[in-house]
């Protein structure tokens, strides 16, 4: 076998020191002062929610207080006061964005790049064939349009699955060689994933941050078109004071129900709420972990993250890291802005109900983590009300619950108790039990109008949006407003219970760990579909069941939310459909812009997936032990153990050596091992030679002998 050449995988070291940050004390920093409309979007924000509430809770007020106020109706007035201020804020920003929220770039529109920048990827045992075509067709429309000298590609992999590893080294590899010579492909995986992503990150930052101005940090699914990767660095090169610029990604590429309700209404109400945001953070901004460009001297000097004291899950790494790195640099005196408007910023949506309800049990126990970072001395007021909403977004759930359930007790107590209906000795007239039903539909009302305000204005703006028309028109455009309110009216009462009992988690000390999110549909799994919303169809039934014992009118007001408590399990089936979302999709229904007018990154990450697939998808442990050429190019790409401390040695190399020792066949070996000294024996060039020996011994007619292959050996060193 010809020796393989082996490179560098990683550049020369550059490295930044990164301070964790001291959140108790300030760093004493002069802000400069916000513009006259930011003001104003603040005055109007949060003064237009304040007056919505007070409105709100005044009629509240007189609905309940005909007769005596008992403590259940004053907890109903509170939990109500509560809810509604939540629903307040965001019609209210929707309104100051529309106005407000249009910031204009700050660069010439004939600038061209200058900051040297990196394409950061981390990823964590994803589909190295979708994350390897995306990059491949970000680099190639950059190499299009003359742009690539400014960038450069770097993946850096918290992989811990073997199967997937070994995929992912395949698939870097060849798209090192594809774009050799145009732009730098760079991969490291982490042997230790110490504080998971933010860790990654802050690895990277130690180790090369100083070869970069900027990093442009992706998310796996991330895409980003080279226009909008050429005016992130323009912008951030006409702005020194800026930190952290944030784009507003657009969900795509959704196959399922859930993933092409999820994509519409990203498209149709996503400017709504980031013009909003935009409106009255001013420099006060927000980062979102990913699809955002960065200073890297900022990071590093700024964002090193603390742990958090006390037990898991409110102690420990912080695991939302993004809104916290976002408060330390402004907290620092650098700008964090948004550019809601720039367009060919994409991401993917978790296909099915209960992936998103995965993927929001890690972010739940993160932002209630910010509970312990909100009181950081010197952070702005902005970034302090950014974690609130965050804590709100999945405390919104519980509050809910526990206001239908007390006005479900009050109902009950209406209609069971006994009235006294004369208390005084001489009394003309009885104590009738009133209840001003007219006041309370007109609040409901009112409620309604201003809960669904923000989407009235996504779809007023979407009517005279031409990339909506294109892709729908009016009618198609109306019914699919009509389909993705009909399925989020359904879908929120289960999420209220998802929600509520992931909350009851964390409050227990129950971790969430960390798990690869799911980025496409497997099917349905009835067994699990019943096994995790049973409840909920029996809390739907029993609540319709009282209600019609007890004939109380309010079972019509309830009824969205007990049918899709009881309809949970098939809708929860539904929503990982692709032949639903198919028939959707043919009837010219939730329909995004890029399916009208398919953009070429789109078109180039689809014909590159094809062809990375063709790679990886024969790779796996045991072709690398049939098959010397790959894993010579494996061990090209994956590095070497670290090297063990004294009287630390490393325990997953050690069993590894003992069992592969002690083995007789390739699949005794494999079976013996588990994931973690698997990992090792495909990190360790002689652990994996010990294997490649068992399978020779047990086939003494192979020829395959990786003991003297050259480029195990160069691997070794």
């Amino acid at each position: 076998m010809d020796p393989i050449t082996v490179t560098s995988n990683t550049p020369p070291a550059a490295p930044m020191d990164m301070p964790a940050q001291d959140l108790s004390k300030a760093p004493g920093t002069r802000f400069r002062r916000q513009s006259f409309a930011t003001f104003l979007a603040r005055l109007l924000t949060f003064g237009g929610a304040l007056a919505l509430t007070a409105y709100a809770a005044h009629q509240m007020y007189l609905i309940i207080s005909l007769t005596d106020v008992t403590a259940l109706q004053w907890l109903l007035l509170v939990l109500f006061v509560i809810t509604f201020g939540w629903i307040a804020l965001a019609a209210s920003s929707a309104i100051a964005g529309l106005f407000l929220g249009h910031p204009r770039p700050k660069a010439a529109k004939e600038a061209k790049p200058q900051g040297k920048t990196a394409l950061l990827m981390p990823v964590y045992n994803e589909d190295p064939a979708a994350t390897c075509a995306a990059l491949h067709a970000m680099a190639s429309a950059l190499i299009a349009k003359q742009l690539h000298n400014c960038f450069e590609i770097f993946i850096i992999s918290d992989s811990t699955d073997p199967a997937v590893w070994v995929k992912e080294t395949a698939a870097v590899a060849q798209l090192r060689q594809e774009l050799q010579n145009q732009i730098p492909v760079w991969y490291r995986r982490r042997y230790h994933n110490t504080a998971r992503k933010a860790g990654n990150v802050e690895d990277f930052v130690t180790r090369w941050g100083a070869r970069y101005e900027y990093m442009i940090v992706l998310d796996a699914d991330s895409l980003i078109a080279a226009d909008t990767l050429s005016f992130m660095v323009r912008e951030m090169d006409a702005d020194a004071h800026c930190g952290i610029l944030q784009t507003l990604p657009r969900l795509y590429a959704g196959k399922t129900l859930f993933a092409r309700l999820q994509q519409f209404a990203g498209t149709l109400y996503g400017p709504v709420v980031a013009h909003a945001i935009t409106a009255w953070q001013g420099d006060d901004g927000n980062y979102w972990g990913h699809n955002a460009i960065i200073r890297t001297h900022a990071f590093a000097s700024a964002a090193g993250l603390p742990v958090m004291p006390g037990p898991r899950p409110f102690g420990g790494h912080i695991m939302s890291h993004d809104f916290v790195e976002a408060a330390l640099i402004r907290r620092a005196g650098w700008s964090v802005r948004m550019m809601p408007a720039q367009p060919g910023s994409w991401e993917e949506s978790p296909p099915t109900l209960l992936d998103s309800a995965i993927r929001d049990r890690r972010w739940a126990q993160g932002n209630m983590q910010h509970l312990g970072v909100i009181p950081t001395k010197g952070m702005r007021w902005p970034n302090r009300v950014h974690m609130m909403i965050g804590v709100m977004s999945y405390l919104a759930s519980p509050l809910w619950l526990a206001m239908m359930t007390v006005g479900l007790v009050i109902s009950g107590q209406i209609a069971t108790q006994d009235f006294v209906y004369f208390t005084e000795e001489f009394q003309l007239f009885p104590n009738w039990p009133v209840f001003d039903s007219q006041r309370m539909i007109e609040l409901f009302i009112f409620t309604m109008g201003v809960l669904l305000l923000p989407k009235a204005i996504g779809f007023l703006a979407g009517l005279f949006r031409r990339d909506i028309r294109q892709g729908l028109g009016p009618i198609r455009l109306a019914l699919s407003v009509f389909v993705e309110l009909l399925f989020s009216i359904l879908f929120a009462p289960i999420f209220m219970m998802i929600h509520t009992r992931q909350l009851w988690e964390i409050v227990r000390g129950k971790d969430s760990g960390w798990s690869t999110q799911q980025r496409d549909s497997h099917g349905t799994d009835w067994k699990l579909m019943f096994s995790l919303h049973w409840f909920h169809t029996v809390m739907g039934l029993a609540v319709t069941g009282v209600l019609v014992w007890l004939e109380n009118p309010l079972l019509y007001w309830m009824l969205p939310t007990v049918v899709g408590l009881i309809l949970a399990i098939p809708l929860s089936a539904l929503s990982g459909s692709k032949s639903f979302g198919n028939f959707l999709a043919w009837l010219g229904l939730l329909r995004i812009p890029e399916e009208a007018v398919y953009p070429p990154e789109m078109q180039d990450r689809d014909k590159c997936l094809g062809e990375f697939r063709e790679t990886v998808d024969h790779v796996t442990l045991e072709s690398l032990v049939a098959d010397p050429s790959l894993a010579d190019r494996h061990f090209t790409m994956a590095g070497s153990l670290p090297p063990a401390r004294r009287g630390q040695p490393d325990m997953d190399a050690a069993g590894a050596k003992l069992k592969l020792a002690d083995a007789h066949s390739l699949t005794e070996a494999v079976s013996w091992l588990n994931r973690r000294e698997l990992m090792a024996t495909l990190t360790d060039a002689e652990l994996f030679s010990s294997l490649c020996q068992i399978q020779q011994r047990a086939n003494p007619g192979s020829e395959v002998n990786h003991a003297h292959s050259p480029g195990l050996a160069a691997a070794s060193i």
